[in-house]
């Protein structure tokens, strides 16, 4: 039988393959065992956790087996959500990996590898690295250290729920009804455990109405991904039939998380995004007036995101699309928070990991501190026109770029922070405009985004940018 081919499967950020075909036990020791060799972690400390699919606890095994065959000390927390490792790497200050393949179907698995203090790993920062490592170690074995590491088993649920209780309040809010799809992913773990009473902490005044918490990685009733529409339907026709205050939505890892308002209407990551900013940029300068606050966010959220930070007297700073990016921006430049329109959250307090969690425990906080619906408050962080983003099947992305230059010069800037960005020059009372255009990693791919002052003006640079992609 050949071997698989790692380039294949280890993308930008992770590993993500076919369980069998890619993704096997000798891959998993191999890449454990190199990377405890990349990060150095022999004689050390190693987490490991999995996720609730099928194939997670066998290959959290084989990955124990090849992290102590090199000498690491393997703490295994068992079943748990993407962020619980970054806690327990947080914690324990050691290296972690994570089984799960988000919101991918059963068929596949992957890893999410942190270093210590649960700072981030990709191709450009050390997955390469162990890659590599792993490709010689399937061909030449791999070899036992002279001291051999052990495996123990550690739960760090409790703590883990406690921390985050520490970061948020709950306990003074009104009551709430809020109804929780986890889409039989790890939020049907930790959301009992967080903002209910399954890890024994005390009562917080949340009804919660359950969706889909049953642990199961062939996702029996839809998709753990709620970036689809389609995956938060139910979600939306539950929240008006219980007459809930609002809704929340996790994938399958649970380290993302979705918000509907009592109307089941979706709040946009961007909205989300603002929210969460203003409460961290509060908290923060209520301990120290005089920090220099600096807020982070991808270049596609919404304008109302750096209008806000700004707003509040904090800085906002644009980044790439991508964890890694905003975690190594988080590390460099002591940002409190980080927000993507793809609902994922860094926080300082989180080892600048990010957690869904803690953004729907933020949102919880705000409503509950206020009388209005949920639909009022999130109306004044969405003011604008988006598109969402649109995929378009392109061969030639240099051409698309060019033809897309030749026919908004002189009417907009430029700029290529991460693909293309264009915003118009426009005067007076005129609405603004911009749009970016990126290139997927895996796929013949541009990806639109476009946002504009109004829904006409966004809906003309759309489709006039949608025919220069597809001509």
């Amino acid at each position: 039988m050949s071997k698989p081919d790692l380039h294949a499967f280890i993308k930008a950020y992770d590993v993500r393959g076919l369980v069998g075909s890619q993704m096997t036990e000798d891959v998993v020791e191999a890449l454990a065992a190199g990377f405890v060799d990349e990060v150095g972690a022999a004689g050390s400390r190693v987490v490991v956790g999995h996720d609730m699919r099928d194939s997670s606890p066998v290959f959290a095994e084989a990955f124990a087996r090849g992290a102590t065959a090199r000498g690491a000390q393997v703490v295994s927390i068992g079943l748990c959500s993407t962020d619980m490792t970054y806690f327990a790497s947080g914690v324990l200050d050691a290296p972690a990996a994570m089984f799960t393949a988000s919101h991918n179907p059963a068929t596949y698995n992957g890893i999410k590898f942190s270093r210590a203090g649960a700072k981030g790993i990709s191709l450009d920062s050390g997955l390469s690295a162990i890659r590599d490592r792993a490709i010689g170690l399937l061909d030449d074995g791999i070899p036992t250290a002279e001291q051999p590491g052990e495996l123990v088993q550690q739960d760090v649920l409790l703590d883990y729920a406690t921390y985050l209780r520490q970061l948020v309040d709950l306990s003074s809010i009104r009551p709430i009804r809020v109804v929780v799809d986890a889409g039989n992913g790890m939020g049907g773990l930790t959301v009992p455990a967080v903002l209910g009473e399954a890890a024994g902490l005390a009562k917080l005044p949340i009804e919660i109405i359950p969706l889909y918490f049953e642990l199961d990685g062939t996702f029996p009733n839809h998709e753990a991904n709620p970036l689809d529409p389609a995956n938060i339907v139910d979600l939306q026709k539950a929240v008006i039939e219980h007459g809930a205050d609002l809704g929340l939505a996790f994938d399958g890892d649970a380290d993302r998380c979705f918000v509907v308002d009592e109307r089941g209407e979706p709040v946009t990551a961007s909205a989300v995004a603002a929210i969460v900013a203003l409460r961290e940029i509060e908290r923060v300068r209520a301990a120290d007036p005089d920090e220099e606050i600096i807020v982070i966010h991808n270049l596609i959220t919404s304008q109302v995101v750096p209008q806000t930070i700004a707003g509040a007297g904090a800085t906002p700073l644009r980044s790439r699309v991508g964890h890694s990016y905003i975690k190594d921006q988080m590390a460099a430049t002591g940002a409190i928070f980080g927000g993507e329109h793809s609902a994922h959250y860094y926080f300082r307090d989180f080892w600048g990991a990010d957690n869904g969690m803690l953004a729907a425990m933020h949102v919880l906080a705000e409503y509950g501190h206020q009388e209005h619906p949920l639909s009022q408050l999130a109306e004044r962080f969405d003011p604008y026109a988006l598109s969402g983003e649109i995929n378009s099947t392109v061969t030639d992305v240099p051409a698309a770029y060019t033809r897309i230059v030749e026919s908004f010069t002189g009417e907009a800037e430029f700029d290529e922070l991460d693909g293309l960005t264009v915003r118009g020059n426009v005067a007076g009372d005129e609405p603004f405009w911009w749009f970016n255009v990126r290139p997927s990693n895996t796929e013949p791919l541009l990806r639109l985004n476009a946002e504009a002052g109004d829904e006409a003006t966004m809906i003309r640079i759309r489709d006039r940018v949608l025919g220069l992609i597809r001509a």
